[in-house]
């Protein structure tokens, strides 16, 4: 493992802030402490910063020689509206929120990036740290798209990394492609008529159309969409009625639809409405249908991802380099980065949670879980990763 020595030499420094985020979470778009803390030490390593894309973002900016080229790193910083049962003393002070994912340990690797990159310029060009607000639901990275990012800081490519619990802490791993799924949200009502349980030949009963509906969405994964296409279907809640011998008037489904494509997503998002109405229409009932799409697939471009990789090999050896990881049915905001520019995101193994200070939970550390912590020893690795990046970027002339 090839690592920077300098960050390595500040890397207790970096482990404070990042302890001292994980014990101040605050959710999406209410930032406000941790941007404080981001532009600050930006500011004082000497790196101009935007403030106000998406809200609550942060932009530093570090130019140095005579190109125009530049890239985009970009971490997420918001937390998760979950409480943590960890007890050390970096723990959560504010109940029901939490790190649960390791935004805090996203921001802290690349304000060490940050803090090198400020201090030895060896590179050519521009580097625009991104720190991104409400990853977690809240599209934040459309928001400083929208906000005016690409506009304000024009860039060639932009990068992202997130920790993977399980995988061996000094691994780091990538797919070209598409590498987590898209995220999408259903809501369905069903309409009928209630009736007394004992005469439900009076009403027309919305539970046992549910039912129908339910079961014959499934088709549309087995039957309908390409075997070699992978997507998710999953009813996840089913609410109907309040009495045992009562039909209610309406059930409800609601759940969640994964793709990698968008055109697999169209046919299902067109397929479960058609579904749904003629369903309900059979059975004399009415249905109102709401699918809402939140995030897109995240897809890695080629030509970067064959660099992301060179660059891992670099920094902590072939060896310790899978470049072709599962992807994951998981979400991920950074996909609307990547429609709108070139650019990849990577995975660096966190663990499997042998890390954590006495004080953690009994629960594994594995993301959204009540009991994870990011693990500080990767901070130089993310760290060194984004600087070797940005210089093999922007080589010196």
């Amino acid at each position: 493992m090839k690592l920077v020595d300098p960050i390595i030499a500040f890397q207790s420094e970096i482990q404070q802030i990042r302890r001292d985020l994980h014990a101040h979470p605050e959710l999406c778009y209410e930032e406000k402490r941790t941007s404080e803390v981001v532009a600050d030490k930006l500011s004082e390593w000497g790196i101009p910063v935007i403030r106000g894309l998406g809200l609550t973002g942060v932009v530093g900016i570090i130019k140095h020689g005579s190109s125009k080229r530049a890239i985009g790193l970009r971490a997420d910083m918001d937390a998760l509206p979950m409480q943590e049962v960890n007890t050390f003393a970096h723990a959560s002070r504010h109940p029901g929120k939490m790190h649960a994912c390791g935004h805090d340990g996203h921001t802290a690797m690349l304000l060490g990036a940050a803090k090198h990159l400020a201090e030895h310029r060896n590179f050519d060009g521009t580097v625009y740290l991104i720190f991104q607000p409400a990853e977690e639901g809240g599209a934040g990275a459309r928001r400083m798209i929208e906000d005016g990012l690409f506009e304000q800081c024009p860039m060639d490519a932009i990068y992202g990394m997130h920790n993977w619990p399980g995988a061996p802490v000094g691994t780091m791993s990538v797919v070209e492609g598409p590498m987590m799924a898209s995220s999408n949200e259903f809501y369905v009502t069903v309409k009928g008529k209630g009736a007394h349980a004992a005469q439900p030949h009076k009403g027309i009963d919305p539970v046992m159309v549910a039912v129908q509906i339910a079961q014959s969405w499934q088709t549309i994964i087995s039957r309908q969409k390409s075997p070699l296409d992978t997507a998710v279907l999953s009813i996840t809640q089913i609410h109907a009625g309040s009495a045992t011998n009562v039909i209610p008037d309406e059930a409800e489904l609601v759940g969640t639809v994964r793709t990698f494509t968008q055109p697999v997503l169209d046919m299902i998002e067109q397929r479960m409405g058609e579904i749904a109405q003629h369903t309900a229409a059979a059975f004399g009932a009415e249905v109102d249908f709401k699918f809402r799409r939140n995030y897109p697939p995240l897809v890695n471009h080629p030509a970067e991802t064959k660099f992301a990789v060179e660059v891992m090999k670099s920094v902590v050896g072939a060896d310790q380099v899978d470049d072709q990881v599962e992807p994951t049915m998981g979400a991920e905001d950074f996909a609307f980065f990547l429609q709108a520019k070139p650019g990849c995101y990577v995975f660096i193994g966190n663990g499997e949670g042998e890390h954590r200070d006495g004080g953690h939970g009994l629960g594994p550390c594995v993301l959204h879980n009540g009991s994870y912590d990011f693990n500080d020893h990767l901070l130089p690795i993310g760290a060194s990763f984004w600087v070797r990046l940005a210089e093999q970027s922007l080589p010196l002339a």
